[in-house]
């Protein structure tokens, strides 16, 4: 083998290995378990690995993204709307650099701007229902290159 074809190989396999991950919003799923302050996260944490399930908002069928913080305040006896965008309408926004543990931060995942959900943690990161790619409830760094481009706002309940 030359040292063209070991490059163009080596450079092929990285480049394939990076546009994974940055179209990929689910790379690396954390794993938190730390207690915080807040019963509704604290509750939320406790339903990690619950499976995915569009249109479902309990633990025994799954949830999708409404579905699931719906489902968590419920619990916590706070009634809010069960659709993204009813949720983004109807709660007081907050500004990025003032979130607390439960807010709601929402995300244009497919073009509309309340498409997606989570519960907000601490330390840049949330909980939500992520897709049927993932499967489950899990964690996510706001970090995560996809997660910032598609912020859009956060909401207090």
């Amino acid at each position: 083998m030359n040292t063209r074809t070991y490059f163009s190989g080596s450079f092929a396999v990285v480049m394939l290995l990076l546009s994974g991950c940055a179209s990929d919003s689910e790379v690396a799923p954390l794993t938190y378990q730390q207690q915080t302050s807040s019963p509704v996260v604290n509750y939320a944490l406790s339903l990690q690995g619950t499976p995915y399930h569009y249109g479902s908002d309990n633990p025994q069928d799954g949830f999708d993204c409404s579905g699931f913080v719906y489902h968590v305040y419920q619990q916590k006896g706070v009634n809010l709307p069960r659709r993204t965008e009813d949720m983004a309408n109807q709660l007081i926004p907050i500004e990025k650099d003032a979130m607390q543990s439960g807010d709601l931060l929402f995300f244009d995942t497919n073009g509309n701007t309340f498409s997606h959900v989570g519960l907000y943690i601490n330390g840049d990161n949330f909980i939500h229902a992520s897709s049927s790619k993932t499967g489950k409830v899990l964690v996510s760094s706001l970090k995560n290159n996809y997660w910032q481009q598609h912020f859009v706002g956060v909401r207090r309940p």
